[in-house]
Order: structure tokens, then C-alpha cells, then sequence
């Protein structure tokens, strides 16, 4: 059987830019927000969701938009939201954001730790993969450094391509020639030719 993969996403982006290579048929992208409507120099909501849509689509997975504001996210009300998710999808494998420098990785994944422990009450996810972003690599001065110890091999044509589809994202500091050269790092790590790295939180065979 295919293993049922939810991948917890901040930002609309994330997702691709973290683990875009293990995304298939059998993932779903929790996305925690979106930018608002009429912000100045952001792009819209419509923007946004098509882009996300245009990825669902290459991809071939499935994804769900909770209702938060971006850079607004309140831990406190994260935790039940995913806490229902996971409860309602029961995923084999759960990927959650490094909690980097950026305020809103850091609330989901408090949150989700919170969410994925052992209690009564909540599925118990076998499997749970810590995923990186190409910013942690340029700058990673939180004191909590990613420690990749679980590698899967990738095709990095196709995550850039899935990239590119989020076009209004893609910068310089994170282009398509950075996820390329991060990948070919993992890989030499890994023995792949190219890889995507996650640190392993929890994982039960």
C-alpha cells in the first residue's frame, strides 16, 4: 500500500521549496495561511491559489487552506487545527517545517509538535520527517541547526519545475540554481544524485 504523506506548510510555498521532491499522488499539503488581499507588493489571494493550484495539479496532490492571517499565527489556535487534520487524514508520514528565523515556522511547528504527540486523544503518526528551506542553508543563526540524518532521493527537474509554478515566489535567494545545488549537496550526502534531507523526529517500523 501507498503511504499517506501530509505535509504541514506556513506559507504557500514552503511545501515545494521543502520537500517539493517527495510530493505525489498520495500527498496532502496542509497550507496554515495566505497572504491577505491588498497588501502592497504581494500578490493577491486569486494569485496565490492559482498558483497552488497549478502545482496540485503537475503534482497530482491534494491540499487544504486553514484560515490564518500570515504573520499573525497564534499557536493556540494552530494546534486544534492540525490536531483535527490529522485526526481526520490519519497520515503514515507527517513533514513539518525547521522552525527557522521566520516567526511563522516557528509557531507551526511548536504547534505541530504539540499536535503529533501521544495522547489518547489524537491518530498516532508513525512517521514524522523535520524539513528544510534553501534559507536555513544562508542564514541559520536560531541556535536549533538542521541536523539531517534521513534522506530520499528526488527528481530535482521536477521540483524546480513545480517551483516555477509558484512563480510570484520565486527569488534570488532561494532560485531555481539554489534548490539545484542544495539538492546535489544532500545527494552527495546520501549517495543519490540528487536529495532531499529531513531530520527524523519520530519514526516506528
Amino acid at each position: 500500500m501507498n503511504n499517506t504523506k501530509l505535509v504541514i506548510a506556513p506559507h504557500v510555498d514552503d511545501d515545494i521549496l521543502g520537500c517539493g521532491g517527495i510530493i505525489d499522488k498520495n500527498t496532502i499539503i496542509l497550507y496554515c495561511g495566505i497572504d491577505e488581499t491588498g497588501i502592497p507588493n504581494r500578490p493577491d489571494f486569486k494569485e496565490r491559489i492559482k498558483e497552488a493550484n497549478d502545482v496540485k495539479d503537475y503534482l497530482k496532490s491534494e491540499y487544504i487552506l486553514l484560515d490564518n492571517k500570515v504573520n499573525n499565527y497564534k499557536i493556540q489556535n494552530l494546534i486544534g487545527q492540525i490536531e483535527s487534520v490529522i485526526n481526520d487524514l490519519r497520515p503514515d508520514e507527517v513533514y513539518i517545517p525547521h522552525p527557522s528565523y521566520n516567526q511563522d515556522h516557528k509557531a507551526v511547528y511548536d504547534a505541530s509538535l504539540i499536535a503529533l504527540r501521544p495522547h489518547d486523544i489524537n491518530f498516532f503518526v508513525s512517521t514524522v520527517l523535520v524539513y528544510e528551506q534553501p534559507h536555513l542553508v544562508l542564514w541559520d543563526n536560531t541556535g536549533n541547526t538542521f541536523k539531517p540524518n534521513y534522506f530520499q532521493r528526488i527528481d530535482v527537474e521536477k521540483k524546480i519545475t513545480a517551483y516555477k509554478l509558484m512563480k510570484t515566489q520565486v527569488r534570488s535567494f532561494r532560485s531555481p540554481e539554489t534548490i539545484r545545488a542544495l539538492a546535489l549537496l544532500r545527494g552527495k550526502q546520501s549517495n543519490f544524485n540528487f536529495a532531499e534531507a529531513f531530520e527524523i523526529l519520530r519514526m516506528c517500523k
